[in-house]
């Protein structure tokens, strides 16, 4: 399929219909185990669903086929996902680079949970070419980017990471999450690997919790498979076929994410009430241009410092209405959420803690007035 446009990829990769009853949507798996033809004669290679499934099979050359990438593995969750990388990866003694604006979820598990391992990790700004050269050491081995970073939206130039990775010795793995592959192929601008939380833009729907790394060729995959096999972290059948009917309308559902955050995004930048608005679509935004390079439009998430402080900020995430107060992202209906407390709240008294006064928005795909209008009676509401 990779000669084909990214929406058709979004189709039919990896989406052939059942040869059997020629149904167009190929059917749920939903099986534990398979028969197998005498004693290691597995039927198209499968034997028990922790080490392989048809259905997920589907999703990972779909996820594969999005990415420009050589393939895919589905997990139970993004962080599953990303704990399996890890550990597939590293060993102890390894050196981890992290942004200063990663997801706490990936902090906690590389500073908590994998820190008594013997894993070490340094945050830098990313956007630092000379810092990122200082913090690298014979032992780094992965440079962990995420961009847009979550919640502050700070963009990384991925080729220019790639190449001092590379020249030391590192390899770049990227969080692709709040981009999607339907606005930024990190494969294709050097990375050596791709992790989605799929529960996010990928599934779309708010109804599936699932995780993905995506190979940009089959040097990492067997370490990789092997932690999901021996783990058990996969995603289940109705699982791994919920992503997959998501991703069919990713293009234009990620079209309408975006065209509404550039609208809000636009009417806040002009409104006393917001002392900083985050998200690259701005000029104003630090890596607008860079962001403009490496993606081809600029996402549904955006994060609002309130000029009048964190009390304004709470009282505003619990005063809106269309944007319902809760964690996520990346679904068809706008959340609101308050990180310090809410999605970050790990990182809180750390280099990473997110400022008190600022909330996010995960922006859906309802009328742009709707949003503007539920926005501006809860800035009324709070200024009463």
């Amino acid at each position: 399929m990779s000669e084909h446009s990214f929406a058709t990829r979004a189709i039919h990769a990896g989406q052939t219909a059942d040869p059997r009853t020629g149904a167009i949507i190929p059917p749920i798996y939903q099986a534990s185990t398979h028969v197998q033809d005498g004693i290691g004669g597995f039927r198209e290679g499968y034997e028990y669903n922790r080490a392989g499934n048809p259905t997920r099979s589907a999703l990972e050359t779909q996820l594969a086929a999005l990415e420009g990438g050589s393939a895919a593995l589905s997990f139970a969750s993004g962080l599953a996902a990303e704990d399996a990388l890890l550990r597939g990866l590293l060993k102890p003694g390894d050196h981890v680079i992290l942004g200063n604006d990663v997801y706490g979820g990936t902090y906690r598990l590389l500073t908590t949970v994998l820190a008594p391992w013997g894993i070490e990790t340094t945050i830098v700004a990313l956007e630092d070419a000379d810092a990122i050269r200082a913090a690298l050491r014979p032992e780094t081995r992965i440079i962990w980017v995420e961009t847009p970073s979550n919640p502050l939206l700070k963009i990384v130039d991925i080729a220019a990471i790639v190449e001092i990775a590379h020249a030391g010795g590192a390899i770049v793995v990227v969080d692709n999450t709040f981009a999607s592959p339907a606005l930024q192929q990190p494969l294709g601008l050097g990375a050596d690997l791709v992790v989605h939380s799929t529960t996010k833009y990928l599934g779309g729907h708010s109804d599936v919790l699932g995780g993905a790394v995506v190979f940009g060729d089959d040097r990492f995959y067997e370490p990789v498979k092997f932690q999901q096999f021996a783990v058990g972290a996969v995603s289940a059948p109705l699982d791994a076929w919920l992503t997959t009917r998501g991703i069919k309308t990713l293009a234009v559902r990620v079209r309408q994410h975006s065209e509404n955050a550039q609208a809000i995004a636009e009417w806040a930048a002009g409104r006393a009430e917001f002392e900083t608005v985050y998200y690259p679509g701005l000029a104003t935004h630090p890596g607008h241009e860079t962001a403009a390079r490496q993606m081809t439009g600029f996402g549904g998430m955006l994060s609002l410092a309130l000029t009048a402080g964190p009390g304004a900020a709470r009282a505003f995430a619990e005063s809106t209405e269309v944007f319902q107060l809760a964690e996520s992202l990346g679904g068809v209906e706008s959340l609101i959420g308050y990180p310090s407390e809410m999605t970050h709240a790990s990182v809180r008294g750390t280099a990473l803690a997110v400022p008190e006064n600022v909330v996010r928005l995960s922006v859906g795909i309802e009328d742009v007035r709707d949003l503007i209008a539920d926005l501006e009676q809860a800035l009324t509401r709070i200024a009463r």
